[in-house]
């Protein structure tokens, strides 16, 4: 029985696509191991977001040989389709295969492995034309979480922002078909999972290829799945929250009061450079909908900070359009400049030392907003679905999330198993800066 180890890098469609190809090895009877150990194979699901992205790529493939020269390193992903010619240069990886070929992996490598007992030599790569590829379908039976299942609706964008080279990693949009989608969802119900989170590279587009947006249908039907209490989504554009939408799936009780809404900017003159297909009056309209049909929703973003000709007074309007709209929490990522973007032939790219200090005036304002947030339901009765325990100064506690993700914590009574239980608590203090006390 030959040894597996494989390693994710990236997003959760990544995460997601990875425990698939673990799925399917352990059906075909191998056997997997943590990565930090020595395995016949090593694969890597690579992930090109960025370029440190992809030196964390080669990192990862470059670390899988030292640990076991004999063994087959197997590059996968998003990296394999953007660097696919450094990839067959490098003497490391004996294997690339591309995104939409991830399903055929078991096949791919066991074809690659009877070869290399014979006279073969060298590295393989095998990729697709992605951008005209169809949607990979893959189902799901389990995850690695307990509570929580991540259900993969769609891949691919055709949005192009100037920074992004996802495009040409993942091709165009491409949906899953509903009926996969739920009998997924039937599936992970069947296994115990009261909570699922729609993921994807762009869920906003969901059903865009097939001329018209199904995203609305789609969580209508899935809140219709008996066992399934909560549906989540992934990060939404705000142009997809129209009044329509936002008055269809609030009047879907399963659908939690908690939007990733992508902003990335909150200065006009900066959306229009990263070709974002909005502006903050339309993205602000948005986020009043919600609150319109949602009680104190919990609204989340991504803020890119030292954009290249970032001006201070730019990113002084994003500082204050951030305090108007008062986010739960934001992701505050420094612009990474990526080769093969328009954004890397810009003018004006500044330091990494003013990046930083950019970055870190945003995350005082984000720590101060998230605090504020949290402090508004202090007294207040919410549903949290329990995880795991957890020890805080000597106690165990129970730990969850509310519809809201706010993480939640309740003193544990000894012998007491809350893992994937609902209950109702008042929140009263914090345990922790990111962590509210339930008590009496």
């Amino acid at each position: 029985m030959k040894s597996v180890a494989l390693h994710n890098l990236g997003c959760k469609v990544n995460a997601y696509e990875t425990d698939y190809m673990q799925q399917m090895l352990q059906e075909k009877g191998y056997k997997i191991v943590p990565f930090d150990e020595a395995a016949d194979i090593y694969i890597v699901n690579t992930c090109t977001v960025t370029n440190i992205a992809d030196r964390k790529s080669r990192q990862m493939l470059h670390r899988a040989k030292k640990r076991n020269p004999e063994a087959v390193v197997v590059a996968v992903g998003c990296y394999v389709q953007t660097g696919q010619e450094m990839l067959e240069k490098d003497g490391t990886v004996d294997l690339a295969v591309g995104n939409n070929r991830k399903k055929d992996l078991v096949e791919i490598l066991e074809a690659y492995l009877e070869s290399r007992g014979g006279a073969q030599t060298g590295s393989v790569t095998d990729t697709i034309d992605i951008v005209h590829a169809p949607y990979e379908e893959m189902t799901l039976r389990t995850t690695a979480e307990h509570t929580r299942a991540y259900i993969k609706i769609q891949d691919g964008c055709n949005q192009f922002c100037s920074y992004c080279i996802i495009p040409y990693a993942r091709g165009r949009i491409r949906s899953r078909l509903e009926a996969d989608v739920l009998k997924e969802a039937q599936s992970m119900a069947g296994a115990g999972y009261r909570e699922i989170v729609l993921t994807g590279i762009h869920i906003s587009s969901y059903g865009v290829d097939r001329g018209g947006s199904e995203l609305g249908g789609l969580l209508e039907k899935l809140s219709e799945v008996e066992g399934i209490e909560r549906i989540r989504l992934g990060s939404l554009e705000p142009g997809i929250v129209t009044e329509e939408f936002a008055a269809h799936i609030s009047a879907l009780p399963k659908v939690c009061p908690h939007f990733h809404l992508s902003l990335q900017s909150g200065s006009d003159t900066v959306l229009r450079r990263m070709n974002r297909r909005y502006d903050t009056a339309g993205y602000l309209c948005a986020v009043e909908r919600l609150r319109k049909y949602y009680t104190n929703p919990a609204v989340t973003t991504d803020v890119i900070v030292g954009f290249p000709g970032e001006t201070e007074e730019e990113f002084t309007q994003t500082q204050n359009f951030l305090r108007q709209v008062g986010f739960y929490e934001m992701h505050i990522f420094k612009y990474s400049r990526r080769q093969g973007t328009r954004a890397a032939a810009m003018e004006g790219q500044l330091t990494e030392a003013e990046k930083a200090v950019r970055s870190e005036r945003l995350m005082k304002l984000e720590r101060e907003m998230s605090r504020a947030y949290r402090e508004t339901f202090l007294g207040k009765t919410e549903e949290v679905l329990f995880e795991e325990p957890v020890e805080r100064g000597g106690k165990r506690y129970w730990v969850g999330h509310t519809t809201r993700y706010l993480k939640a914590a309740k003193e544990a009574v000894p012998g007491e198993n809350l893992q994937n239980h609902m209950a109702c608590g008042r929140l009263v203090s914090f345990l922790a800066e990111d962590l509210l006390l339930i008590g009496d």
